[in-house]
């Protein structure tokens, strides 16, 4: 089954907690992925981030509203236990605890008017209603890959609209900035001078050149073929070199990614897509505009002697 929302873990995790003693979080957490029957695959389905996994933080949401709801209490860092009113709650049986069922509490109605005062109307949109779904780490990390996804297909465009020289530049910059070619000056210097035999440039494979990488940069709209694979490691083989790299900004077919499986030579394909990330991780072309730090409670800072 796909992974529950936070809201419908909720009920659950308070039953979970109906015994009455202190748990500790991934105690909560194994027993309720047991009890969805998640796969392993579905328990390791990490957020955007890659920093937490999907079920975990949906489990920690789902404590959280109900500790504001006063139903849950923390006990100790990573641990809690049901409250009387929680048991109360449980008492009279409910079908479904979610957000519409905690605003009976004062004090979650408090919580929720802290973090974004809504109206009728976006209450009704099906859009939000999808939102509310979502963690807060969620919708965060949602909007991020939105934005980065924008910035990609806005570089790419401006990409395509170089001059082959801008481009090549470009590729050198990058690959500077991941650490290859020793110097700018010196792979500014490599780049251009081996255009014979399908070559666009050379780069030091590292800052002491103990080996060099040949590169290959086509400014194409068209798919990149086997053929035109093909004959780059052709040419590597003219200068008896082992490694390259071929850099498009469209795609290659499945033909060139599969030929490149199947010979000696070590080529790395990186087409319009991975060229846009590289630039973004490696802020080559962008500027950053802004960055939040996500922070939660020490508590053991708060813990008395």
């Amino acid at each position: 089954m796909p992974i529950p929302d936070y809201q419908s873990i909720m009920l659950p995790l308070l039953k979970f907690a109906s015994d009455k003693k202190e748990h500790s979080m991934r105690e909560a957490i194994e027993d309720l992925a047991d009890s969805f029957k998640l796969s392993e695959e579905e328990k390791k389905e990490v957020l955007p981030s890659g920093q937490q996994y999907v079920f975990d933080n949906r489990v920690a949401w789902a404590r959280t509203y109900l500790k504001k709801a006063g139903l849950l209490e923390s006990t100790r860092r990573s641990f809690f236990k049901i409250t009387d009113l929680g048991l109360n709650v449980l008492s009279k049986n409910p079908k479904k605890i979610d957000v519409e069922f905690l605003k009976q509490f004062p004090q979650f109605i408090e919580f929720l008017n802290s973090r974004r005062e809504k109206t009728e109307e976006e209450e009704e949109e099906e859009e939000e209603k999808k939102e509310s779904e979502k963690t807060p780490e969620e919708l965060l990390e949602t909007g991020y890959q939105r934005i980065k996804s924008e910035l990609a297909q806005e570089l790419l465009e401006r990409i395509k609209q170089l001059s082959p020289k801008f481009f090549e530049k470009l590729v050198v910059d990058l690959l500077i900035k991941m650490g290859y070619g020793g110097s700018l000056k010196e792979a500014g210097k490599a780049i251009g001078q081996s255009r014979d035999g399908g070559i666009d440039g050379i780069i030091k494979e590292d800052k002491l050149g103990l080996d060099v990488i040949y590169i290959q940069a086509k400014r194409w709209n068209n798919d990149v073929g086997s053929k035109e694979v093909r004959n780059f490691v052709g040419s590597l083989a003219g200068q008896h070199a082992n490694k390259g790299v071929f850099i498009t900004t469209s795609k290659f077919t499945k033909d060139a990614l599969e030929y490149v499986k199947t010979i000696s030579h070590k080529i790395i394909l990186i087409n319009g897509e991975m060229l846009t990330e590289l630039l973004i991780e490696n802020d080559v072309g962008v500027t950053k505009l802004t960055s939040y730090d996500i922070k939660k409670i020490d508590l053991d800072y708060f813990e008395e002697e």
